[in-house]
């Protein structure tokens, strides 16, 4: 009988120093059990993404390591890049693949944050499925204000206080958000400007929090000097006006935004990962996931060397800022 699976995709605040890359490869690739299915670094973002699957408690004791990793690798304090971030590891998501309910993965979130709060000494909150109140159900709204500015609201503003571990912030890791959610697909568009600022307005009209389309999180960057509007879709059968047909939902979305000022949108933009075109059936299918987008990087065209680049995949368009 085949065993049960989920899969893990922990983001990192480093996408620049391929030794902490490794290190983190080799923390996750140490578990007994895991597969270790993509990496993605972005040194504009200054952040990395990497991809498992395994057995529940193979995968949490694999994000375990590598948040270790992490905690005496990345110092915040030194650390910037484009994309927002709180924590070193700033969120580790668990996703329901074969044989798993999304409760399941609910309480293998909350085990790991205990035993990451105790051992590690690093504020962590529950977000997605596994928030404990609706405000922390959207990771932007946890990490407002970022790494400085959560320093700063711990241990003052009740309203940040984490749901496992120190009512501190820890100096040079920051805060992690876990959580538990259903796959999640990301799509990027670039924009024929350098203006970050239209890709900002965009973000905003084509977002559900800004009255657009539903499932859909969005922000505008700057990359490599083009402006890119950066998106996850984490609802499929809901984030497009075409509803159910998965044909309409990037068009839907690159029409939109061409809609929004007038054109302006270049012909790179695609969808990302493996989770998109009915992934998650395929991935039960099969017994393993397509690669899930990235819950917060943006790649560039490009993009490779260090880890990222040994991870066997073609570098392509710019992931979205995931949430």
């Amino acid at each position: 009988m085949p065993a049960p699976l989920v899969e893990c995709v922990p983001n990192f605040s480093e996408g620049r120093d391929s030794a902490t890359l490794d290190a983190l490869r080799a923390a996750i690739a140490s578990v007994l059990g895991v597969r270790l299915l993509d990496v993605q670094a972005d040194p504009s973002h200054n952040r990395s993404v990497f991809t498992l699957v395994a057995p529940p408690d193979a995968a949490a004791e694999a994000a375990f390591r590598a948040m270790r990793v992490a905690t005496e690798r990345i110092d915040l304090t030194k650390q910037r890049g484009e994309h927002p971030r709180m924590g070193a590891t700033d969120v580790v998501p668990f996703v329901p693949v074969r044989d798993v309910t999304m409760d399941e993965c609910v309480a293998v979130a909350r085990r790991l944050a205990e035993r990451a709060a105790a051992e590690l000494g690093i504020p962590i909150y529950l977000y997605a499925r596994a928030a404990t109140r609706p405000e922390r159900e959207r990771l932007p709204d946890i990490r407002k204000g970022e790494f400085e500015g959560l320093r700063d609201r711990i241990g003052r503003d009740p309203t940040a206080d984490p749901d496992f571990g120190p009512n501190r912030i820890h100096p040079t890791a920051g805060a992690t958000a876990i959580g538990a959610r259903p796959f999640l697909v990301a799509f990027n568009i670039y924009l024929d400007t350098g203006d970050v600022r239209v890709a900002k307005e965009i973000a905003q009209q084509i977002r559900t929090s800004g009255g657009g389309l539903p499932a859909v999180q969005a922000s505008g960057f700057a990359v490599d000097g083009k402006a890119q509007v950066s998106m996850n879709l984490s609802g499929r059968s809901r984030s497009s006006p075409g509803g159910e047909d998965p044909r309409r939902r990037g068009p839907d979305a690159r029409r939109l935004a061409r809609g929004a000022r007038g054109g302006r949108t270049r012909p790179g933009g695609r969808e990302r990962g493996r989770a998109g075109r009915r992934a998650g059936r395929r991935a039960r299918r099969h017994g393993r996931p397509a690669h899930d987008g990235p819950e917060g990087v943006c790649r560039r065209p490009g993009a490779g060397g260090g880890a990222a680049g040994r991870s066997g995949r073609a570098a392509g368009t710019a992931a979205p800022s995931g949430r």
